[in-house]
């Protein structure tokens, strides 16, 4: 009997220790699922962290190109701002330099001659052809009577361009004072009064007043003065003076030439027998 509870005994602890063991066992493997568990929540975990720096990492690339996108963009405009500048130089200079070829012309055909008639046709075709003036008078002041006198119109009978005395109105004002006049609005002007040009323009050798150009209308396409149109003004204000002076002087001095050269003939006639 002993022996038999003894076994008993035995048998008994063993199948405690089996049933520890068996529980150990289980508790081992919650535990390892915990662990299996908790190292796949750790896994997605780093996996998404890495998706999310990635992800930064390549909205970060995109704004940058971004930045350099609009960077570009904004030198582009500014440089096709500057290419538009460049050809708006580009048209300006051409036109100045077509503007001081014109002006050139002007001054060598005013001096290419001293016949007074000549003289007088090459101002009118400036101030037609460069300036664009329809209709204008040329006087010139007469010395023995201190009065302005008409020598040659366009647009205009020379009888209807004004006689007019030094200091009288605006056109002997500006004989008078040796200042350009320029009307405030030239649009709508026709010119009807002959004693109210549009602009008027003295002739000038030096500070000494020879005569004005007197302009009443413009032609149609002509809506404004440019900076070329004043450089003409003041070369027809300077050079047509001293073109008219000199070939008046000139045709004066050929006439007073001619007539003491047949005063000579008549001298060096035999008398008639």
């Amino acid at each position: 009997m002993e022996k038999d509870t003894s076994l008993s005994n035995k048998a008994d602890e063993f199948l405690q220790v089996f049933r520890k063991g068996e529980e150990f066992t289980k508790d081992l493997l919650k535990e390892n699922e915990k662990l299996r568990f908790r190292i796949a929540q750790l896994e997605e975990s780093l996996q998404r962290s890495g998706d999310e720096a990635r992800t930064k990492l390549y909205e970060d690339r995109i704004h940058l190109m971004e930045d350099e996108i609009n960077s570009l963009r904004e030198r582009f405009r500014q440089v096709e701002e500057e290419n538009k500048d460049f050809a708006s130089k580009y048209i300006e200079v051409e036109e100045e330099n077509n503007n001081l070829a014109n002006l050139y012309v002007a001054s060598y055909q005013l001096h290419s001659t001293l016949d007074f008639s000549e003289v007088l046709r090459i101002v009118l075709e400036i101030i037609i052809n460069l300036i664009g003036a329809e209709k204008f008078a040329i006087l010139l002041i007469d010395d023995k009577t201190n009065e302005l006198i008409p020598v040659s119109t366009e647009g205009m009978a020379v009888s209807e361009a004004p006689r007019v005395k030094i200091g009288d109105g605006l056109i002997g004002n500006v004989a008078k004072e040796g200042e350009s006049f320029f009307a405030d609005d030239m649009t709508g002007v026709t010119g009807i009064n002959p004693l109210e040009p549009i602009v008027c323009i003295p002739l000038k050798i030096k500070e000494h007043v020879i005569g004005v150009i007197s302009i009443y209308k413009l032609l149609m396409q002509k809506e404004r003065f440019n900076n070329v149109d004043y450089e003409l003004f003041n070369l027809l204000a300077g050079h047509a003076a001293t073109a008219i002076f000199s070939s008046r002087l000139y045709t004066q001095s050929e006439r007073k030439l001619t007539t003491i050269q047949s005063f000579l003939d008549l001298l060096k006639e035999k008398p008639r027998k």
